[in-house]
């Protein structure tokens, strides 16, 4: 067990959008902030985010672990979501992944991604 402090940020009463441990960075679920937007739109808005997070504690994509991607509707958003995420997943640099479909907590919310990265 390691005695290296959590550092979290961006935390309310409710979550932390980032706990930093070790040289290990968790991020919360991440979705569009318009859910006006299709899916291949708010998936590019969430990868978008979540660059951001990752620049922010210095890291990036090449750095990703592990992504969980939950759609809203699989059967209809699966496809596009993979057009917008292959286009942005470096080269020999893909995490591990899982997909499936749930409730999201908005009903114009269509894809939410939680991540780990290395630092």
């Amino acid at each position: 067990m390691s005695n290296e402090p959590l550092i979290r940020q961006q935390t309310s009463a409710r979550l932390s959008r980032t706990i930093r441990h070790g040289d290990m960075l968790y991020l919360s679920g991440i979705t569009a902030a318009d859910g006006g937007s299709d899916i291949q739109g708010q998936t590019r808005k969430v990868l978008e985010k979540l660059d951001e997070f990752l620049r922010l504690n210095g890291t990036d994509k090449t750095r990703l672990v592990s992504a969980q991607i939950w759609l809203r509707d699989i059967d209809r958003d699966f496809k596009g979501m993979n057009e917008v995420w292959d286009q942005w997943t470096p080269k020999d640099a893909a995490p591990t992944r899982a997909a499936g479909e749930c409730r999201l907590a908005d009903p114009a919310v269509l894809v939410e991604i939680i991540a780990t990265a290395a630092l």
